[in-house]
């Protein structure tokens, strides 16, 4: 009997796809780094064909290491937001794909808040007005690449974000279809009605026969054609990267929080079927379609976290493998006032300022690589902070609390340094389970639940393993010293972007 699932993980550096067994223990897996473009200050693309090719390589890699005959179901999971604009008669793009972390459309962003649009986005879609999000990076392809709205018009033109595009390319253009996950996050899906804003898509001039058919994380969703792997392959999981790194964390019950430490952080906790209105600019989300049920999310975005370390390694080459990272940190002086605002591509929740910068302040003579790279750590751990008294604030309008766990997921969740300064920053119990990589696991799930070796997501709980802890052990004095140090920083920072200094 098939009992293998195979995950396809499309993130913003890298494509991977997993083998895992009903377990939910990796037996296979292949991965592809992704390069990225950067084609103006705050502009970021990827080139969508070659997505492709490496989600193929990827998936052929692990199949020809397992064989066919034992993987029961594909399941996809994607970085988020990221859009594709395609032609349907040949397939190819039309334009590189904007990644979520562009900036480029924040002053059309300013333009429709000017017009009173910001309300509106927030009480139909849950989400801000911010180039973060799908819809002005689609009307700005629209507007930019030539041809492309009369084509649209036309009806020749396909949107997606990376989900959508794959599927497409798997099925050979049969399925044009996104998640509820996906869909949540482009900012023209009323995540109450379920179903697409014609009153946003007409202020942003897109075209309705552009999008597509919004489906069920889990379920008989499409099929891989035959000539791609050599025999059809039911796909029966979807999943936007952060919904399905949740499910792989369990996050079932309200309450439940994880937090995914890839190239940014997200904090994801699962409200039921309460969807919170935020009043701290925090996102209101689904958590997964299924059926008749629909969870919602509160979830906290922040644009940079392991891409710091990136930048710190191969912009400024302070160290080879982030691995060493944890004993530079340990080495550096704890004490010398270095902070790191990462503001590279703007700041994101709970700010929203996308137009900030990133500084290293409190520099001096004695101040060393071992510092820098301390202070990038600790960057990640202070917007955390952030995120959470956010939330905790969220969280009591639906007579919610904040668990005093969170269970962590992710490249940089590998460092136990950083989990230990995490610890003592936030006051609460770290938990980082056995498998890391929980996004390609979740969205294996979700593919099992889809395909019948699950018959619950209760039975995919019983899973769940906490592999390593790290408890607080900071003093109080010391915290709110390292705090004060860090919001001083912060809030310079935010005070250059509006022009206050």
């Amino acid at each position: 009997m098939a009992d293998y699932i195979l995950a396809l993980d499309q993130g913003t550096t890298s494509t991977r796809a997993v083998a895992f067994n009903r377990a939910g223990v990796p037996v296979a897996s292949h991965s592809v780094e992704l390069k990225q473009y950067f084609p103006k200050p705050g502009w970021v693309e990827h080139d969508a064909t070659e997505i492709w090719q490496a989600a193929l390589a990827c998936c052929r890699a692990v199949i020809g290491e397992v064989g066919l005959e034992n993987i029961a179901a594909l399941g996809i999971t994607n970085q988020r937001e990221t859009t594709v604009l395609w032609d349907k008669t040949t397939g190819n793009p039309i334009h590189n794909a904007i990644v979520w972390q562009d900036r480029r459309t924040a002053d059309k962003c300013h333009e429709l808040e000017a017009e009173g649009w910001g309300e509106k986005v927030r009480a139909r879609t849950g989400l801000l007005l911010d180039p973060y999000f799908s819809a002005t990076k689609l009307a700005w392809l629209l507007d930019n690449v030539p041809d492309a709205r009369a084509q649209a018009e036309k009806g020749a033109l396909a949107f997606g974000t990376i989900e959508s595009w794959l599927v497409w390319n798997l099925t050979g253009g049969a399925k044009h279809i996104s998640d509820a996950t996906n869909a949540a996050r482009t900012m023209i899906y009323d995540i109450s009605k379920q179903s697409w804003d014609t009153e946003l898509l007409a202020r942003l001039n897109i075209p309705e026969n552009l999008l597509p058919q919004i489906v069920d994380v889990s379920g008989e969703l499409a099929e891989v054609v035959p000539n791609v792997f050599g025999k059809a392959l039911p796909i029966t999981g979807l999943a936007g990267d952060q919904q399905a790194a949740a499910v792989g964390q369990a996050c079932f019950q309200p309450g439940t929080l994880k937090s995914t430490y890839g190239t940014g952080c997200f904090v994801l906790v699962n409200t039921g079927e309460a969807k919170i209105a935020s009043k701290h600019k925090l996102l209101t989300t689904s958590a997964y379609r299924l059926g008749d049920t629909h969870a919602y999310a509160l979830e906290g975005s922040i644009f940079m976290a392991g891409a710091v370390m990136q930048w710190l390694r191969d912009n400024l080459g302070l160290f080879e493998d982030t691995s060493e990272t944890a004993v530079i940190a340990a080495s550096a002086d704890p004490q010398s006032g270095v902070v790191l605002v990462p503001a590279f591509t703007g700041l994101g929740a709970p700010h929203w300022a996308p137009h900030a910068r990133a500084a290293i302040l409190g520099l001096t003579r004695g101040a060393g690589k071992a510092e820098i790279i301390r202070a990038g750590l600790e960057a990640v751990a202070f917007q955390t902070y952030d995120l959470k008294a956010a939330i905790v604030q969220d969280l009591a309008q639906a007579d919610l609390r904040l668990p005093d766990v969170l269970r962590v997921d992710g490249g940089m969740a590998r460092n136990d340094w950083f989990l230990q300064f995490l610890a003592d920053i936030l006051e609460m119990r770290i938990e980082r389970p056995p498998v890391t990589e929980t996004t390609a696991l979740g969205v294996a799930y979700l593919a099992g639940l889809g395909a019948g070796l699950y018959s619950s997501f209760e039975e995919i709980a019983e899973n769940w393993r906490c592999d390593a802890y790290f408890e607080p052990k900071m003093g109080a004095d010391e915290r709110n010293a390292r705090l004060e140090t860090w919001v001083r920083a912060r809030d310079q920072v935010l005070a250059a972007a509006e022009g206050d200094l």
